[in-house]
């Protein structure tokens, strides 16, 4: 069985990384989500890609000046349509709660953070405190482009599947150094300039291969007949039935 990842969730018919977004996956038949955590300055855990309000929200500022108390004010659906407005900016806890609601398993990305390495230290630890929460009967994997911090993680939480994530442009010939260094299980290339003679070496060297971001169903069966495990899509709603929950 191939796994679709609903990128952000459904993120071409909800605002990406809302909870409406991920609350649509089962609906459509897909049980695992990738999301995006962040810290803000009081050490709360929130879903987002960017560590600015800028592109997704109401606002404008960065995520490492504000606190939970800020989150109340901030529109993360209209920007997206009308039918999202007062969306949420979600705490990873409250993903964590629709996540076991909607028997959902999960791809944590955590982000590189760029208010520095204290605070990176800080998001994989509350990271860790938060997924205690995550029932036992989801599946988890922990990805990360920051390969020093998905090493800091699997460190203190060795239980946990981890997945390297390379751009084209940084997928050297020390790509198995990376994964050994990290003890990671998975392999995150991006799609772009990936060769079926790349997807062999991954293989052949024992990891799973999940390809982000493939938004074309010709290229996404392309990589399937090539052995890659799974793709994170924007539009896992118009796959074929074959790649979704049966019974959906």
């Amino acid at each position: 069985m191939k796994t679709l990842f609903a990128h952000r969730g459904m993120s071409s018919l909800a605002p990406e990384n809302t909870l409406a977004a991920f609350a649509l996956c089962r609906q459509h038949g897909i049980q695992w989500i990738e999301c995006d955590v962040d810290i803000l300055a009081d050490g709360t855990v929130v879903v987002s890609h960017d560590d600015t309000l800028d592109r997704c929200t109401d606002q404008s500022g960065n995520l490492a000046e504000l606190t939970k108390a800020d989150l109340g004010d901030i529109d993360a659906g209209s920007w997206f349509h009308d039918d999202f407005i007062g969306e949420p900016l979600p705490t990873f806890e409250q993903l964590i709660t629709l996540v076991n609601q909607h028997e959902l398993n999960i791809n944590v990305e955590i982000k590189s953070c760029s208010a520095g390495w204290a605070m990176t230290d800080k998001l994989i630890a509350n990271v860790i405190t938060a997924l205690v929460q995550l029932d036992t009967g989801r599946e988890l994997i922990v990805s990360s482009f920051n390969h020093l911090a998905l090493a800091e993680f699997k460190r203190r939480r060795p239980q946990t599947s981890v997945a390297c994530l390379f751009e084209a442009a940084s997928l050297g010939d020390d790509w198995e150094s990376v994964m050994q260094a990290c003890g990671a299980d998975y392999i995150h290339p991006e799609d772009q300039s990936l060769t079926q003679a790349m997807v062999a070496r991954f293989k052949s060297s024992g990891y799973k291969i999940n390809v982000y971001t493939v938004n074309d169903l010709a290229r996404a069966n392309q990589l399937f007949n090539w052995g890659v495990d799974g793709v994170f899509t924007d539009i896992a709603h118009r796959f074929p039935s074959k790649y979704k929950l049966r019974g959906k």
